[in-house]
């Protein structure tokens, strides 16, 4: 299957204390913590496509530009949808948004690049 514009998926959690900003070190509250909100879009954004990769291949992250408008407290379920807007080659942009029960709390664009896992893992392990 062909990875396409308009592929869509969303993904789901509770936010619990271990998600705060305080817990992650990412700030002093307990709020729902901006990169668990990055790592629930990109997390929407792998499902997205998951259907159109080989079992060989996996896709990484390679940029985000987000926006977190809005803080969640920890018992909430938070959301994130990620849409594909563009497949040039291996390189796939996503527009992401994440939402809490009262409406929407973050938003960007996220770049993935489809790769050979084995491949990847080599090179990288190949810095030790």
């Amino acid at each position: 299957m062909e990875i396409t514009i308009g592929m869509k998926a969303e993904v789901s959690t509770l936010v619990e204390r271990e998600d705060t900003a305080k817990e992650v070190g990412s700030g002093d509250l307990l709020v729902y913590a901006t990169p668990c909100m990055v790592a629930l879009m990109e997390g929407a954004a792998c499902e997205a496509i998951a259907q159109c990769l080989s079992d060989s291949q996996t896709t990484v992250g390679t940029a985000l530009n987000i926006e977190h408008i809005s803080a969640t407290p920890v018992g909430l379920e938070v959301r994130a949808v990620a849409e594909v807007t563009a497949v040039e080659g291996k390189v796939i942009t996503f527009a992401v948004t994440a939402f809490d029960e009262t409406g929407e709390i973050g938003h960007g664009v996220h770049k993935r690049v489809v790769i050979h896992s084995q491949k990847f893992l080599e090179k990288a392990y190949n810095k030790l």
